[in-house]
């Protein structure tokens, strides 16, 4: 395939996603052949459908070239379009367009585009790159010991179980509860974990310590018991991750409108 063929398909590549992107369920051809009033006309890229009983048809004009277009290619197409009748003409090119161009398309209402990928100036006033660094902390708790408020125990638990206490309690982090003496919720051993501190160069068998004042637990056995503390042994895990979005290497094309001055950065699929 030559570079002129792959221009033109590069063209129908990109009106075609930007056309799915309109919400229309439009093809976009290749290589047609348009009857006229005086003769048949070979169209680069082409497509219609029909819209509240009105038919529209787009055609454009492909030029692979390396430098501006001048007044005569915008002029023949020009031509083109009007042989063909009930027409929108657009010219898409890599470069640009010579002034008198610009001057002929604009009086004659063709669509003057540039199509081409991705350089380094176009982010000129724009954001290139994001750099997003993620270091996200978790900790595990292997070890919870709580200490009862022994005075507390003497006075309210029977002495004939005094000499052996034995406090049973279960569940799942986010279920055993922290109370206040009223019976309301001060924390779950969950919320406790996550708060835990990150010590700096030190990641396993940290102990951090929780103090009460007037705290109780629920136990199985027992039910409430008065609490002074709770100590947890726990290792902490730092995950560090760094997500880098290039809008160059994200871009597939840049598609500017010559005469509205109006630009779209085609992104790639998989961006």
């Amino acid at each position: 395939m030559n570079e002129n063929i792959k221009y033109e398909k590069f063209a129908q590549e990109i009106y075609q996603e930007l056309l799915d992107k309109e919400g229309l369920t439009v093809e976009v051809k290749h290589n047609v052949k348009i009857q006229g009033k005086s003769s048949k006309h070979q169209i680069d890229v082409y497509w219609e459908y029909t819209f509240a009983g009105v038919n529209h048809k787009v055609a454009i004009e492909c030029k692979n070239y390396n430098k501006k277009l001048n007044i005569g290619i915008v002029r023949n197409f020009y031509g083109t379009l009007e042989d063909i009748g009930n027409i929108q003409g657009i010219i898409v090119t890599k470069v640009g367009y010579q002034k008198g161009a610009k001057l002929f398309a604009e009086g004659h209402g063709i669509n003057l585009i540039v199509i081409r990928e991705p350089q380094s100036d176009d982010w000129n006033g724009r954001i290139k790159t994001i750099v997003t660094d993620v270091e996200a902390i978790s900790q595990n708790a292997k070890k919870w010991f709580v200490q009862l408020d022994y005075e507390w125990c003497k006075i309210n638990i029977p002495e004939n179980q005094l000499n052996l206490i034995e406090v049973k309690i279960s569940g799942m982090n986010n279920e055993i509860w922290i109370y206040d003496n009223n019976g309301n919720r001060i924390k779950n051993f969950l919320q406790l974990q996550d708060e835990l501190p990150v010590i700096e160069n030190q990641n396993s068998d940290n102990k951090y310590v929780y103090e009460f004042d007037n705290a109780y637990i629920k136990s199985e056995n027992l039910g409430n018991i008065k609490i002074k503390a709770i100590q947890i042994t726990y290792d902490t895990f730092i995950d560090k991750a760094q997500w880098v979005f290039d809008g160059e290497n994200a871009t597939k094309a840049i598609l500017k409108n010559v005469l509205t001055g109006e630009m779209k950065f085609i992104k790639k699929d998989d961006t």
